[in-house]
């Protein structure tokens, strides 16, 4: 049995994302929620927390064609995966977020 043989039955999505992965990296966030005057800002905040050096005016925003929804990318300095776990943790339990990607 190789060492590879060996890894393999734990070797599940998030291992092989977190193999993926070399940090520090550049990361698109993207989020979709309701319409409302508050959520940009609200996201923007939730964001900073995670990563304070992330620069709000690079937050991309595009309506959705019927104008219900409002979609963001934050690109981020990503610098471990325990940081993007915890942004998207508390990205998906926002009350106004509907799907994180």
């Amino acid at each position: 049995m190789t060492s590879a043989d060996a890894s393999a039955p734990n070797d599940g999505p998030v291992d092989r994302l977190s193999q993926l992965l070399q940090f520090p990296v550049d990361f698109p966030v993207k989020i979709m929620g309701a319409r409302v005057d508050e959520f940009a800002n609200e996201i923007a905040a939730v964001i900073l927390r995670h990563a304070p050096d992330f620069e709000v005016s690079t937050l991309e925003l595009r309506s959705s064609s019927k104008g219900n929804y409002l979609g963001l990318t934050a690109t981020i300095r990503a610098t471990s995966r325990d940081q993007l776990d915890a942004l998207y943790r508390e990205l998906t339990s926002h009350p106004l977020v509907k799907v994180v990607l």
